[in-house]
C-alpha cells in the first residue's frame, strides 16, 4: 500500500511529461526524414530558404536569388512551409 502514491506519480508523470516529448521528438524525425529537394524550410534560427540538396547529416538551403547556399546540420530544421 505504500508504494501507490509512488506508483500513481510515475504514471502522471508518463502520461503528462514523457509521452508528449517522445510524439513530438517522432514528428521531428518524421519531418526530417521526409525532407525533399525544393521543399521550402525555415530553421531554428529563423532562417529561410529552399532545400538544394542534403545528405545523411547535413543540408544544403539556397538562400536567396543570388545562389547563396547555406549549410546546416538537418537536426537544425524547424519546419518545412507548405
Amino acid at each position: 500500500m505504500p508504494l501507490l502514491p509512488f506508483i500513481a506519480i510515475i504514471l502522471v508523470m508518463y502520461f503528462l511529461m514523457i509521452r508528449p516529448a517522445q510524439k513530438k521528438q517522432r514528428e521531428v524525425q518524421e519531418m526530417q526524414e521526409s525532407l525533399q529537394k525544393g521543399d521550402d524550410i525555415i530553421t531554428i534560427g529563423g532562417v529561410h530558404g529552399r532545400v538544394e540538396s542534403f545528405d545523411q547529416k547535413h543540408m544544403y538551403i539556397l538562400t536567396d536569388d543570388q545562389g547563396t547556399v547555406l549549410k546546416f546540420e538537418r537536426v537544425a530544421l524547424k519546419e518545412v512551409v507548405k
